[in-house]
């Protein structure tokens, strides 16, 4: 695997590195996942397997017989956000999707960052996007990170883009962050700054980005689909857990630490600690 840059996304204190969802045809969004997405499998169970880039697992998909389909008001994903090493990995994909006439749902400078947007077969939210230099981000007094959603000039970073072979993610790509739905802002702040011990890094109407090591987010929650929704069930399609990693011993005993206080139960495997979060997400901290 590529060292990453120390300022990158999974270097920070504590990182995203793992999404797991539930699908109703595994073979066929397996498939989609290597072929438009790049990803490579890594592990393969009885009920669904582990797809990832040069050594590092991202995604899990499993299967259940009795999956109910979500409704799209349920908390759960937004999108998970594959981080490439640079724009012209970000245009070399884009390029391979336009050849497979994959469509799009997006495109945004966010000033930290440039984001693509799509949709997986059976609807669970993807974003690919590269960060700009971290010297190029601007902090607010508050140190809250600027961002904003400004139109992404495709076709130039189409046309910038290399027109060769593309086979598969660069090594190097990584989740950078994921989107969450959830039912309340100030329960989501509550939980991921308060419990886990993320910043919070930046606000928008119905949504609230948190992250660790002044990264501009790790976490988004937004209650735009779903604001009020009851909890998630756990047979839905969907986000069934993700991961929160942490580089800093320090700050996964204080999350551990807090979730105690709070008396929100958690089941330890190992160095894994698994709970599920206010919104019926299942949670992983690993350190």
């Amino acid at each position: 695997m590529t060292e990453q840059a120390a300022t990158h996304a999974v270097r920070m204190p504590a990182y995203i590195d793992h999404s797991h969802l539930v699908v109703r045809d595994l073979p066929m969004v397996s498939s989609w996942y290597q072929q438009i997405m790049g990803l490579t499998p890594m592990d393969k169970t009885a009920s669904g397997e582990t797809l990832g880039v040069a050594g590092r697992p991202l995604l899990t998909l499993t299967t259940e017989g009795n999956a109910a389909v979500a409704p799209r008001n349920a908390p759960g994903l937004f999108h998970t956000a594959f981080l490439v090493p640079d724009r012209t990995e970000l245009g070399r994909w884009l390029a391979h999707i336009a050849h497979n006439n994959v469509p799009l749902q997006g495109a945004s400078d966010h000033l930290v960052s440039e984001a693509i947007y799509l949709g997986d077969p059976e609807g669970n939210g993807i974003e690919v996007y590269r960060d700009r230099p971290r010297e190029e981000w601007n902090y607010i007094e508050d140190g809250m990170v600027k961002m904003a959603t400004l139109p992404l000039d495709l076709q130039a970073l189409y046309d910038e883009a290399p027109k060769d072979k593309w086979d598969g993610m660069a090594d190097g790509t990584a989740i950078g962050h994921i989107h969450l739905q959830v039912s309340d802002i100030p329960q989501a702040n509550a939980f991921f700054r308060d419990v886990l011990g993320l910043d919070l890094m930046a606000t928008y109407p119905g949504a609230s980005f948190f992250a660790s090591g002044k990264y501009h987010h790790h976490v988004g929650a937004n209650i735009w689909n779903s604001r009020g929704a009851p909890k998630r069930q756990g047979n839905m399609t969907g986000l069934a857990d993700y991961t929160v990693h942490f580089n800093d011993p320090a700050k996964l005993q204080a999350a551990i630490a807090k979730l105690d206080e709070l008396e929100i139960p958690v089941t330890r495997n190992g160095a894994t600690v698994s709970l599920v979060d206010p919104w019926g997400i299942g949670l992983k901290l690993v350190g």
